[in-house]
């Protein structure tokens, strides 16, 4: 008995030990990308690492020297393959799934349209056309009711013609939405305003959305004098937009917004924003708009889609647009009247309320509303008694200003 009990301990000692070398022979020797990304990290020197080649990358790098090939992706092919490309991919998978998943998918960026509007940019009596682009999502029709029936009217504002669209892409939970082929179908033929695209919308593609929306301008809208594009949570005053504009030649180069100077990237994988070093080494991002709102003019719009074609995709669209911005060397406008985090209640003002139509009438996009409010604040600013000049209302007046920083040393660096 003790002889059995004996060579039974011998074999299982036999058997774990095996296990371990196995173990040890699969981590070590079938793993070599994950281990020259951990040898990196560790010795302080990485550096971003594009998917398909093993050389490091040159700091602040967006783009290819030369243009890159378009993928023409087929209807669904985000999703197909994906067990053959973990099998085949360097991509180190310690990394998240969405970021994995976008990684294998990211060389894949043309995608079939579905829902055109061919003819929104037909001119009339030769005005300047001024386009409004709402990013959306199919599941958010009241968010773009709203906008139809306030702010984003279509017609004519002072000296330009305003036109109307809603950027989507498909439902990443196509099951959520009920019918959601068949309503959208009605929409589009009810309205006249919807682009709709073959990939998914889902957080990662709203760079997807950008590209082929910058694509669309240049092959359906070319002679557009002005592009507005934002989200459909904001306000916009489209007056006090106009007004800006109106000594504004569109065929000069004109970016405006909020703009952020230094943003750093978020490391931490509990965020939204989280950028893992391997995806992009570099401390600072460029210069870039807060996708809440911005505006530009068409022959900008015209340039951004040339590099948006030789800048390398990247998950956080508002970063993507300021690569393509630090790539045709334009230095972007911050204005004041562009708020695309909110209005922030001033610690020096306790008493002052926030939905004053006052305070509203003097801005050009507020961010982050909810539809009871762009309603509340549409009503408000059109009311025949409302009275701006009253005592107590406004205590200074109101200017606009336009804060220009000077980014062409930081571009000449960067460049070099």
């Amino acid at each position: 008995m003790r002889l059995r009990r004996k060579g039974d301990l011998i074999c299982t000692f036999l058997l774990l030990t095996a296990f371990c070398i196995l173990l040890y022979v699969q981590v070590h020797f079938e793993s070599p990308h994950l281990n020259k990304h951990e040898n990196q990290r560790e010795s302080g020197t990485q550096k971003p690492i594009m998917l398909g080649s093993t050389k490091a990358q040159p700091q602040l790098d967006f783009s290819s020297s030369t243009t890159k090939s378009e993928h023409n992706c087929q209807p669904g092919q985000q999703l197909e393959n994906v067990q053959d490309l973990v099998k085949t991919s360097p991509v180190p998978n310690l990394l998240p799934w969405n970021y994995r998943q976008y990684l294998w998918q990211k060389d894949c960026r043309e995608f079939n349209q579905i829902i055109n509007q061919k003819d929104k940019c037909r001119k009339v009596r030769g005005e300047e056309l001024l386009l409004i682009s709402i990013k959306s999502k199919v599941e958010e029709f009241e968010r773009r009711e709203v906008a139809r029936k306030t702010w984003a009217q279509e017609g004519r504002v002072h000296n330009l013609q305003v036109r109307r669209l809603f950027l989507l892409g498909i439902p990443a939970n196509q099951s959520s939405v009920a019918s959601w082929s068949r309503l959208l179908e009605h929409e589009s033929q009810a309205y006249q305003d919807i682009l709709l695209w073959d990939f998914q919308d889902t957080f990662f593609n709203l760079t997807l959305k950008e590209i082929h929306f910058l694509k669309w301008v240049d092959q359906f809208c070319p002679d557009a004098e002005f592009v507005f594009k934002g989200d459909d949570d904001v306000f916009v005053n489209v007056e006090n937009i106009a007004d800006f504009l109106a000594d504004a030649d569109p065929k000069d180069d004109l970016f405006v917004g909020h703009i952020i100077y230094q943003a750093l990237p978020i490391r931490s994988n509990k965020s939204k924003y989280f950028i893992p070093e391997m995806m992009y080494g570099q401390g600072v991002y460029p210069v870039y708009a807060g996708g809440g709102g911005f505006l530009m003019s068409g022959h900008t719009a015209k340039r951004l889609y040339q590099a948006s074609k030789e800048v390398d995709l990247f998950p956080i669209d508002d970063v993507f647009l300021g690569m393509c911005l630090l790539r045709i060397g334009l230095e972007p406008l911050t204005h004041e009247g562009f708020r695309t985090f909110g209005i922030v209640q001033p610690s020096a003002a306790p008493h002052m309320q926030m939905f004053d139509p006052c305070f509203y009438k003097e801005l050009m996009v507020v961010h982050s509303l909810k539809v009871p409010e762009i309603w509340l604040m549409w009503t408000l600013l059109h009311d025949p008694n409302l009275n701006c000049a009253r005592k107590g209302s406004i205590k200074r007046p109101f200017r606009w200003r336009v804060k220009r920083k000077s980014t062409s040393a930081s571009i000449k660096k960067r460049r070099h």
